[in-house]
């Protein structure tokens, strides 16, 4: 899981149980206005807690007599509550999760609620940084493509909703790579809402912002960085777009080749795209990056026209 995220999501159910215990409150203030006699049957239920851990040690009352006397009282309260049209429940915690009291864990696990304010944490920030709209397999659009170009485009959405529906350990790396508007934006966006939705942790970046995160962290000393970094190279899955429109240096080569490496030692999996031929990723970059993502990654050609004049030429 994105620790980042999780934290937001913890501090999401934080506030959940805040209102609640909030809810809690009022409610006993007006229960104990209206039914003064509940307010003392409360109080005398909270006594006999006492009573009990006494008589446990050998003080005081019998025990038996001390939870006879309880059962009595718990049954008074539920008659005051029924006689005044509130539920035998009203007063014993406004938790909108039962199960966790708005904690986030039960039985020492993570609780579902928690669970799925992290999973709409994670959909929501992919929704952030993939503008996410029609991108799915089903409207991926073919009939942008004729011929032998549609047969190839074909068989790599074929590959990436495999991809995407199998992720796991043992899944490959990709390196999409292919002229704009051919398509390539248009599927990692779809790979990473299945996978994401799949429960892995996913995170879709630009080349030019991953490149950014660690100059940030090199040159201007800024503490987000930090969390960026970690976030680029401990997510199950990274979707790093756009490689080569970063500005290319000693250190970003550097940098670009210290995330794909770590990630491949890791066993993390990651989906490169570029614009760049396999002879523009050799020029540009370092032999060890050629020869990581040449020997490293399963290479998806992108063929056909750019689809965004023919897309206008449609009037959409």
């Amino acid at each position: 899981m994105d620790g980042r995220l999780l934290a937001l999501a913890r501090a999401d159910k934080e506030a959940i149980r805040r209102r609640s215990e909030a809810e809690d409150t009022r409610r006993r203030r007006d229960a104990y206005a209206r039914i003064p006699a509940l307010r003392e049957t409360d109080a005398r239920l909270a006594a006999l807690v006492g009573e009990t851990a006494s008589a446990a040690a050998g003080n005081g009352r019998p025990l038996a007599d001390i939870r006879a006397e309880s059962l009595d009282l718990q049954a008074r309260r539920a008659e005051l509550l029924a006689e005044n049209g509130l539920p035998a429940d009203w007063l014993d915690g406004a938790w909108a999760c039962k199960k966790c009291r708005d904690t986030g864990y039960a039985d020492g696990r993570m609780c579902s609620c928690l669970r799925e304010l992290y999973d709409k944490r994670r959909a929501d920030e992919l929704s952030v940084l993939l503008n996410l709209g029609d991108e799915r397999f089903e409207t991926f659009d073919l009939t942008y493509y004729n011929g032998d170009a549609r047969r190839q485009m074909e068989k790599i959405l074929s590959i990436c909703r495999s991809y995407a529906e199998n992720f796991g350990p043992t899944s490959p790396n990709l390196l999409m790579r292919g002229g704009t508007g051919l398509g390539k934006t248009f599927l990692s966006a779809c790979i990473a809402r299945v996978v994401s939705a799949r429960g892995f942790s996913v995170v879709y970046e630009t080349t030019v912002a991953a490149m950014t995160a660690y100059e940030d962290q090199k040159f201007r000393d800024k503490p987000e960085a930090e969390d960026a970094i970690r976030r680029l190279t401990d997510c199950d899955l990274l979707i790093l777009d756009d490689l080569g429109t970063e500005m290319t240096t000693e250190f970003t080569k550097s940098a670009l080749y210290t995330l794909l490496n770590a990630r491949l030692l890791a066993g993390k999996k990651t989906v490169v795209s570029t614009n760049l031929s396999r002879e523009e990723l050799e020029r540009r970059y370092t032999p060890a990056i050629a020869s990581r993502l040449g020997g490293d990654y399963q290479e998806l050609p992108f063929v056909g026209q750019d689809i965004r004049p023919l897309k206008r030429a449609r009037g959409l």
